[in-house]
Order: C-alpha cells, then sequence, then structure tokens
C-alpha cells in the first residue's frame, strides 16, 4: 500500500512540473515520457516481474482535464511514425560475417544507432532503452492496458482512415519476403537442400502470394482479413514449406558440412520467416474484440524487437550451435575409435600406447639438444615448434596414441551416448547407466595409455641419452638435469597451471580437427581432388581416388596434430615475450623428462625428488585429462543443446557404478560390454 501512496505521489509531482507542456499542443518532446517510465522500470533484473501502473491509471481517470492533455500528447508522438524497419531488419542478422555482426551489436548495446525522429524506432531507443523493458512490460496486466488504451481514445491499427499503419506492416512484409526469397535462391544455400532441387521453390510461391496480398489490400483498402481467407491459409501453408526447406538445409549439415557464412544465411531467412508469422498474424481479425487485444500486442511486439535487437549472447549461440555440432560430430566418430570394450582392444591399445610413448621419448631427446641451439626465442620456438609438429605427425600416421589426445575426442560420443536415449523416466535412468558403462570403458582405455606412454617414454628416453654418451662421451642431461626434475616438483613450479595449458591445446587440437572435417566437406574437397582432370592424367583414376580418400581420413588429423605442436612449441617463448609464467607439462613427456633428469645426475635422485615427481607425473597426467576432457564436454553440450543439469545425474550413475565395479573403471571385463 505505501508503494502504491509513493507512486501516486511521483506521479502528481511529474504530471505538476510538466503541466504547460502537456497543454502546448506543439509539444512533442519526449522528456515527459522518459521520466513516467522510469517510474515504473522495475529497479532490479528479475525472472519474475511484477508491474502495476494503476496508480497512473487512477490518477488520470480522477482527472479528466490531465486526462485530455496526456492522451492528447501521447498521440503527437506517435502518430504517423514510420516503423516499417522495426518489421523488416530490427533485431535480425543483418550480414552473413559472424565478426562484423558481434561488432555491429556490441558497439549499438553502448552506442546505439539513431534512426531519424520521423521514425517509431527513435521514440522507442529513447524511451525503451534497456534490454529488460521488453520483458517487464509483456507482463503488465492486460486489463490496466486496456484501461491506457481507452484513456489515451486510442484507434486500433485496423480504424484508421488513411490505412497507414496497415501500409507500414504491408510494406514490412513485403520488404522480409523479397529477402529471403534472394537469399534463398543463391547457390551455396541451394547446395544444401539438393532434394528441393526438381521442385518449385517454396520462397518464389509465397513472394507470389504475398504481391497479390499486398495488391488485394491497397486496392480495396482493407484493414485486416480473417483466419477463412483463402490467400492467408496459403500464406501458411506456403509458410510451413518454406520452414521445412530451412530445416532441411540444416539436417543436411552432416552430408555436406557447413560454413559460417552459410549458417549466418540460413539464421537470418528462419529468423525473417519467424517475423513474417509473428506479423501476419497481426493482419488477421475474426472478433471485433480483437482489434483492440492485438493493437495493444503488436506494440508489445515491437517494443520486444528494439528491445533484443542488440543480444549477443543469443547471436553467439544461435549461431555456434550448429557449427559446434559439427565439429563435435566429427571428433565424436573419431572418438570412438579411442575407446575399447573387449580385452583384445584393451591390449591393442596398449600396443598403441607404447609406440606412441617410443616416438615421444625419441621427441624429448631432440628438445634436449634444441634447446642447446644457439639462436633466438623466436628460433627456439620454431625449432621446438617443429620438432613436436612432426612428432605427433608421426604418432598419428604410424597409428600409435598419445595419451590425453582421447579426451578431446571422446567427449563428443560420450554426449552422443545420452543424447541418443530415450525420453521415459525409466528409460532415462537407463542412459544415465549406458553413460556410466560408456565412461567407464574410456576411463579404463585412457589408463592403459597412460601406462603405455609412460612406461615406454621413460626407458626409450634413458636408452638413448645413455646411447649418446656411450658414442660422443658426453652427458647431454648433465646441464640441465636439476631444471628437468623440477620442472616435474609441484612444490618448485606452477606445473598445475602448465599441465592445464596443455589440456586446453589438447581440447584446441580436436576443435581443429573437426573444424578442417567440416570445412573440407561443405567445400567438397574431396570429390574435387578425385575428379580433378590433371591429377586423373597423371597419376590414372585409382591413384587420384586413393589420394581423396587419405586426404579425406587423414588430413584433418595431420592439420590438428601440427598445430598441436605449434601450440606445445611456442607457449614458452611467448610467455617470456609477455613476462608470464607459461610452459606445458604433458604426462609422456614428463616421463621422458623424468629419465633425462636421473641420467644426468648420473643415475642418482634423492627420496624426496623421486616422490615428488613420480606425484608429480599423475597430477600432470591427471590434469591434462581434466581439462581437455571438461572442455570437450562442455563444447559437446553445447553443440546439442543439452542442459547442464545432466552432468550431475551422469556423474551420479558413474559414481554408483564405481562403487559397484571399480575393476571395470582400469581393467576390462572378461566378456565385451
Amino acid at each position: 500500500m505505501r508503494e502504491k501512496v509513493n507512486a501516486s505521489q511521483e506521479i502528481k509531482q511529474l504530471f505538476e512540473r510538466f503541466e504547460a507542456q502537456l497543454s502546448d499542443p506543439a509539444y512533442i518532446d519526449l522528456d515527459f515520457l522518459a521520466e513516467l517510465i522510469d517510474l515504473f522500470r522495475p529497479k532490479r533484473r528479475s525472472l519474475y516481474y511484477q508491474v502495476d501502473i494503476a496508480p497512473l491509471l487512477i490518477y488520470l481517470e480522477a482527472s479528466p482535464d490531465i486526462k485530455f492533455s496526456f492522451s492528447s500528447y501521447v498521440r503527437r508522438v506517435i502518430d504517423h511514425k514510420d516503423f516499417d524497419q522495426l518489421i523488416s531488419d530490427t533485431g535480425i542478422i543483418s550480414y552473413a560475417d559472424f565478426r562484423y555482426e558481434i561488432k555491429k551489436r556490441i558497439t549499438e548495446k553502448y552506442l546505439p544507432s539513431q534512426p531519424p525522429k520521423s521514425t517509431l524506432q527513435y521514440v522507442l531507443n529513447q524511451l525503451f532503452y534497456h534490454s529488460q523493458d521488453a520483458d517487464w512490460v509483456a507482463v503488465i496486466p492486460n486489463d490496466q492496458l486496456q484501461r491506457l488504451y481507452q484513456i489515451c481514445d486510442f484507434n486500433s491499427l485496423y480504424e484508421s482512415n488513411v490505412n497507414f499503419e496497415i501500409k507500414e506492416i504491408l510494406y514490412g512484409l513485403e520488404v522480409l519476403v523479397q529477402r529471403i526469397t534472394g537469399r534463398a535462391m543463391e547457390t551455396d544455400v541451394n547446395k544444401m537442400v539438393p532434394e528441393f532441387q526438381n521442385f518449385d521453390s517454396p520462397f518464389i510461391a509465397i513472394m507470389r502470394e504475398f504481391s497479390e496480398l499486398n495488391d488485394r489490400f491497397l486496392a480495396g483498402n482493407l484493414h485486416f482479413m480473417t483466419s477463412d481467407d483463402l490467400a492467408y491459409k496459403q500464406i501458411l501453408v506456403l509458410h510451413k514449406q518454406c520452414e521445412n526447406y530451412i530445416d532441411t538445409a540444416f539436417a543436411n549439415s552432416h552430408r555436406f558440412g557447413i560454413s559460417i557464412k552459410v549458417n549466418q544465411s540460413l539464421l537470418r531467412i528462419r529468423q525473417q520467416l519467424e517475423r513474417i508469422k509473428a506479423i501476419i498474424s497481426f493482419l488477421v481479425i475474426d472478433k471485433e474484440q480483437e482489434k483492440v487485444d492485438k493493437s495493444i500486442a503488436f506494440a508489445q511486439t515491437l517494443i520486444g524487437y528494439n528491445c533484443r535487437k542488440s543480444n549477443v549472447r543469443k547471436l553467439v549461440g544461435q549461431s555456434t550451435q550448429l557449427l559446434a555440432y559439427e565439429i563435435t560430430h566429427h571428433t565424436a566418430q573419431t572418438g570412438e575409435h579411442y575407446i575399447t570394450s573387449s580385452k583384445k582392444e584393451y591390449w591393442n591399445m596398449f600396443r598403441s600406447a607404447c609406440g606412441g610413448g617410443i616416438i615421444v621419448g625419441i621427441m624429448c631427446i631432440l628438445k634436449l639438444f634444441l634447446g642447446k641451439v644457439e639462436t633466438s626465442e623466436f628460433g627456439h620456438a620454431l625449432l621446438y615448434s617443429i620438432n613436436y609438429a612432426i612428432g605427433f605427425t608421426a604418432i598419428y600416421l604410424f597409428g600409435a596414441t598419445l595419451a590425453t589426445k582421447q579426451p578431446a575426442m571422446t567427449a563428443s560420443a560420450l554426449v552422443a551416448a545420452i543424447e541418443n536415449g530415450a525420453s521415459g523416466q525409466d528409460e532415462k535412468r537407463h542412459r544415465y547407466w549406458n553413460f556410466a558403462v560408456f565412461f567407464a570403458r574410456l576411463f579404463r582405455s585412457q589408463f592403459i595409455a597412460f601406462v603405455g606412454n609412460v612406461i615406454m617414454a621413460f626407458p626409450v628416453s634413458l636408452v638413448l641419452i645413455w646411447g649418446i654418451q656411450e658414442l660422443f662421451h658426453y652427458n647431454a642431461a648433465a646441464g640441465k638435469w636439476m631444471t628437468l626434475v623440477n620442472d616435474l616438483n609441484p612444490t618448485e613450479t606452477p606445473m598445475i597451471l602448465h599441465a592445464c595449458i596443455a589440456g586446453v591445446f589438447l581440447f584446441l587440437s580436436g576443435i581443429i580437427a573437426g573444424s578442417i572435417s567440416n570445412r573440407d566437406k561443405h567445400n567438397s574437397v574431396y570429390y574435387r581432388i578425385e575428379e580433378q582432370p590433371v591429377l586423373k592424367k597423371i597419376f590414372g583414376k585409382e591413384k587420384t581416388a586413393k589420394v581423396a580418400r587419405f586426404y579425406e581420413k587423414k588430413w584433418a588429423g595431420i592439420v590438428s596434430n601440427i598445430w598441436f605442436g605449434v601450440f606445445m612449441g611456442t607457449t614458452a617463448s611467448v610467455g617470456m615475450f609477455l613476462g608470464l609464467n607459461l610452459d606445458i607439462r604433458h604426462i609422456t613427456f614428463a616421463s621422458g623428462n623424468l629419465a633425462l633428469g636421473l641420467f644426468g645426475n648420473d643415475m642418482s635422485l634423492t627420496t624426496d625428488m623421486w616422490i615428488w615427481d613420480i606425484l608429480g607425473i599423475g597430477l600432470i597426467g591427471f590434469f591434462n585429462f581434466a581439462v581437455s576432457f571438461s572442455l570437450s564436454l562442455t563444447l559437446a553440450f553445447r553443440s546439442r543443446n543439452l542442459s547442464f543439469g545432466e552432468l550431475i545425474k551422469m556423474a551420479k550413475a558413474v559414481w554408483i557404478y564405481f562403487k559397484i565395479s571399480p575393476r571395470s573403471f582400469f581393467f576390462p571385463p572378461q566378456d565385451k560390454s
């Protein structure tokens, strides 16, 4: 009650201050309306706004003179203000260039573009300038809005003598239809929907229907149509076909891949179709009372469009979801090869990881010698990057396994497992249980990969450094043994941070692999190689086809491993340039470096060093796994629009399964699971 009394007093004081201006027939400034709206604007952002404009209504109804001045003023402010661009442009992605659109929206969020004062958008920009304004305006009780409508003596959209509002709506719709038709017929969009190539385009058909409807409205000076109107029904049918066209294009991204430009174009068309469907409904009147209700709803709709026009979060979410899905779809398919089921697969993974450990042991020796080269910091970064890139690519091409490379590739496979479950309550529990079993398979696969990498990298590095000493009578690790050992000690260096950085790079390498695969699929690179006439002439059809198949299967992985090598090789140098203690720690390299440190100190380390370094290797492996897997899982959830609340249920299922069968997290079952 006290809040209502205060509101009434503030309203009275505001009207008294502006009494002279409101009585002036020439007064059209927005100062009064801006202050009036501020009185009702909620002070805090909330999910549940409660807005009561009853004090304003009571005050106006009790004062006929003020009521007349107020209604005349409001009508002067909004009468004959152009609003067609609010329908055709506002809040819709304006360019296929994602980066440009992001920059544009961020700029407009803090420095909005101001249209001419003759437009309704200018009025809305001045009055409803907070992004949450649309939310609280939408919850004002409808009976209060109808009372305000009557107080202001508004005419509905359908009662204007000059038909101004209807013409604006029709023009905005016509612009939208023309734009979607032109964009949908472009080659890069048409390519995504070969199913429609032998049929008449629904976009051309809907453009014709709208043109006829527009002519009928203008020629007959119509203000509305009914829901039984054949033209309206035909437009709805064609609109549905256009929606199916876009849905099919998105669904076909698995077959053809998708680029950010095409993704943005399809999103823009989808937004325009949604806008057309929403706006055309305001041209349909079946009952007399709907005229007032729809006029009020139309005003709220325009306010909503204008308030949300610079929403960056929604743009990023819509623009990246499908691309993330395509990237993680590739890593999910690849990740299946990293998850073992049977004993045979388990020990095959062990042998594969041993092969990876051998190559890493060689890389550790090479890096030790490259560090002794007299060159600039850039030179060392370049040499280290080449060493890592060649080594990782060799591991990949030889079919060996690098531990912790798996989580970035397998998170999507895990999410696909839970996504494919059914929707019933019992079936949901069942799919969480299936997820727990699937996770156990991943964990034991990762465990044996750790073991294979570590137990081979250590002896290979040790044997190689010993062989070099025997051949050249030179202990290459003698001058650096303390650094090699202390780098694994969590009490001496920020080793955990460095392990997390390596985890981020593991995640990024998975993203790069998926991105390259998606890009090449969209650009039909494999088919273009296979049918390249010069290659077929030089190598023949069969060899050219083999090259195309090799490119399809291996190229994304090769590029991914090269970039992973660049990330790993340049981190320390970038950190030095920035004055930050940045570096990378990977469990397999940590094992090899421990062997080099041991040999550098004449095969002698203190008990404390052994304890801390072995613990450090375990921590490095844990954080390599945790960071890369967590980031990949987050992206996979995001790409499939799954709630993160699912994680809690998944974690519970994994914990229950671990208590029932802890052995299955480390060793394979007797039978295939």
